[in-house]
């Protein structure tokens, strides 16, 4: 199982009822292995990371034990309801995963998650292989609940993505006590804040205690001993590392209960050898904590604060010994990444790369692919929501500055907007912003793996749903017109810009609404065909080029259309001025 499956299948082992996620790589499989415990286990998806704390949290106060799932800058969004559960203390145990991303694989920082678990004045788990993902679902169950807090169980890319074997066990039930009201715990006023935070603190104390003792009973911190000259500190997938590397005979203290550290424990492992290294990915979480504690180390001074850690990286820098690569005459070919062939998204970013003076303020999303060449149509992506709001930000900085000749175009998907956009589409309307708010709806949660959301009639389960309308939430709110195309049809995609630059123009609030399915969506069928290209019509302009489809090329001074990557959307052909580009109809 990879270590994602195996968090599942401890979910449903843990006796956890109440489960909600937003999906963000790489944690999104965690959700997506829960729908066959369906009967034990509810799961959905919710509209973002916040939402899916409070979901959790409030049927943890119920007195359930819960589960919430999100990538490392998806703690961002849910920090807030995360900080007051942790002076407020949990009824069922109540987990949260936090899946970082060393390397950047998929996120716009290598934030370090752990800090999280510190500033929350939380326990902390990590796990460092799928069996471990699967078993220590239960302990931060027991942990949660015999210490009165939420648990932050931080995996990161590879503890999520590899493979082992793993063991499974039965499902032991967890019956929730009868509900009561609880005022004083569960209403976070600030005299009742100001009255936990003592509390929390004690709580603290003990948790390092039992990391010292009883975690070392149920393998949550394990002690390895060797001869006694060097030994290791470290934690998740870098004891995999450590281990493959450092000699026969070194010494091991993995940590599984990362905060608070179990400081006596590190004391006297450390009195046992006569070199200590602390081995851990991006920040010296650990390492920083146990020099403060007067106990001589060494770490990032030799394994560094960027990116992932690897056998190789620790071999060459802790022990000095190159890895020894047999040349090869093969260079892999460079691969940018691109909008795939018959993408919604193309036409709409062809469009707007016609106007130099568009601004245009991303989102996170496939869209933000619309940065890259040969579109190069936008100018800003932030963070999930940031596509409405730092839009606004340009359009006062513009009106301020006297900057006339810009029309801004702020851009997400429809998963997004229900993430976190509508707020700043209330911004927009709210405070007159002189913007263009656009939603390219492709039906799904696309960037992700095509998960479901609000807006595409299905639960995570595949139940149908209501389908939430983006242009009556825009004509709710206020815009109008509210337009809606076919980005693919460009004639068309290029008459609503007009429409909603002349509306801007004349103080009305327009909004735009991209409307085609992803080809990639399974339950979908898409008319089939492919484009191909008449030579004899064929001039060498390349203006099929500047769509950055990948299926368009040239051979010997002609376009050419890879038959394998079309799927007949017909944009290359809207642009060719010479009409050598047909579709085939099958």
């Amino acid at each position: 199982m990879s270590g994602n499956e195996a968090t599942a299948r401890g979910v449903y082992e843990a006796g956890i009822k109440i489960c909600s996620a937003y999906p963000g790589t790489p944690s999104t499989e965690i959700l997506e292995n829960l729908p066959p415990y369906q009967k034990d286990v509810y799961c959905e998806w919710a509209p973002n990371e916040k939402v899916a704390v409070e979901v959790a949290y409030g049927a943890s106060i119920a007195g359930s034990r819960s589960f919430c799932t999100m990538k490392m800058v998806g703690l961002n969004v849910a920090a807030d309801p995360l900080f007051t559960a942790g002076y407020m203390g949990v009824g069922g145990g109540f987990v949260v995963v936090t899946a970082d991303d060393p390397s950047c694989h998929s996120s716009q920082n290598e934030q370090d998650n752990r800090h999280y678990a510190r500033a929350a004045k939380i326990a902390m788990v990590e796990p460092s292989d799928p069996q471990e993902c699967k078993d220590f679902v239960a302990l931060a169950c027991q942990l949660s609940e015999e210490f009165d807090t939420p648990v932050l169980y931080r995996t990161t890319t590879q503890v999520c993505h590899s493979k082992g074997l793993v063991q499974w066990g039965e499902r032991r039930e967890h019956t929730a006590p009868p509900y009561r009201r609880n005022v004083r715990k569960f209403v976070c006023t600030p005299a009742h804040a100001y009255a936990n935070h003592p509390l929390v603190e004690e709580r603290l104390r003990r948790l390092e205690e039992y990391g010292c003792t009883r975690a070392l009973e149920n393998g949550l911190n394990k002690r390895e001993m060797g001869d006694g000259k060097v030994g290791v500190i470290t934690a998740s997938v870098a004891y995999e590392y450590a281990k493959e590397v450092f000699p026969e005979g070194t010494s091991f203290l993995k940590l599984g209960l990362t905060f608070p550290l179990p400081m006596d424990l590190i004391r006297d492992f450390a009195s046992r050898v006569e070199k200590l290294y602390v081995i851990e990915e991006l920040e010296p979480f650990m390492e920083d904590q146990i020099k403060a504690a007067g106990i001589p180390c060494v770490g990032k001074e030799l394994t560094g604060l960027l990116y992932e850690l690897n056998t190789q990286l620790l071999r060459e820098r802790v022990l000095g010994e190159k890895a020894d690569f047999r040349k090869t005459d093969v260079t892999p070919a460079s691969r940018p990444p691109a909008l795939c062939p018959g993408c919604p998204h193309r036409g709409f970013f062809y469009t707007l790369s016609k106007n130099k003076n568009y601004v245009v303020t991303g989102d996170i999303g496939c869209y933000t692919l619309g940065s890259a060449a040969p579109l190069n149509c936008m100018d800003s992506v932030v963070c999930m929501g940031a596509g409405f709001s730092a839009g606004m930000g340009i359009a006062k900085s513009f009106e301020r500055e006297g900057v006339t000749d810009k029309t801004i175009f702020g851009v997400m998907g429809d998963s997004t907007f229900f993430h976190s956009g509508m707020t700043g589409a209330a911004e927009i309307i709210y405070n007159n912003g002189r913007m263009i708010p656009c939603v390219l709806d492709n039906r799904i949660t696309g960037m992700t793996g095509h998960q479901d959301n609000p807006g595409t009639g299905y639960t995570l389960l595949g139940d149908e749903a209501p389908m939430l309308s983006v242009e009556k939430i825009f004509t709710a709110m206020g815009f109008a017109p509210v337009l809606t195309v076919d980005p693919q049809d460009l004639t068309a995609m290029k008459e609503t810009v007009d429409r909603a630059v002349a509306a801007l123009e004349r103080g009305e609030h327009p909004a735009i609404v991209t409307r085609r399915p992803c080809l990639l969506i399974k339950r979908d069928r898409f008319q089939k065909g492919m484009c191909h290209v008449e030579p004899d019509k064929c001039r060498s302009c390349r203006s099929c080029l500047k769509v950055g489809c990948p299926a368009v090329s040239m051979e010997e001074g002609k376009a050419v259309i890879d038959r394998t990557q079309c799927v007949g959307c017909t944009v290359c052909a809207q642009v060719c001025p010479f009409g050598a580009i047909v579709k085939e109809e099958v």
